[in-house]
């Protein structure tokens, strides 16, 4: 009997163990749009790099509250100051360095997305964002209109991808 007990927990070890190892193998990519522009982005209003707002960098905030322990290893940003302001305190808060691609390299992004262990942030803009989702494998099309700050996206690895969209504040 207790052979067959000792048989049984090792198999039970065993299958837990290749469960993890599959859930680890399957990685997430959060994708969002950087937070709101000091200038409001308004048409003949705006610069072509500005600062967050106040309120973006509240945003930029609660983005990193939100994913403090989703087990991000890598951030990915463009080379516009919103984004870095947006990930500065996620990156801070975990002790990460932030990769800037250029947002025009859409090939070097997701290139550095298939070689990232973990999960990855991406910190975009509204016309790279459905970019990038796409590219990770996601058929829906996604939009983003240019008041749309709030989209949290998580792009799962399959075949095929999912995705879950959330909001936050």
């Amino acid at each position: 009997m207790k052979k067959k007990m000792r048989r049984l927990i090792v198999l039970i070890l065993a299958a837990m163990l290749l469960t993890s190892a599959a859930a680890a193998a399957q990685h997430s990519v959060f994708v969002v749009r950087h937070a709101e522009r000091a200038d409001g982005g308004a048409a003949g209003m705006s610069t072509s790099d500005p600062d967050l707002s106040d309120a973006g960098k509240a945003r930029a905030q609660s983005l990193a509250a939100a994913l403090k322990d989703a087990g991000i290893t890598a951030i990915y940003v463009t080379e516009f100051k919103r984004t870095q302001q947006t990930a500065a305190p996620l990156a801070t808060a975990l002790g990460l360095q932030v990769t800037v691609v250029p947002s025009k390299d859409m090939a070097a992004l997701i290139e550095k997305l298939k070689g990232t262990a973990g999960n990855a942030l991406v910190i975009g803009h509204s016309n790279t964002v459905p970019e990038v989702i796409k590219q990770l494998g996601v058929a829906d099309p996604v939009k983003l209109a240019d008041t749309d700050y709030d989209f949290l996206f998580v792009v799962t690895a399959g075949s095929p991808a999912s995705l879950v969209r959330l909001h936050y504040r």
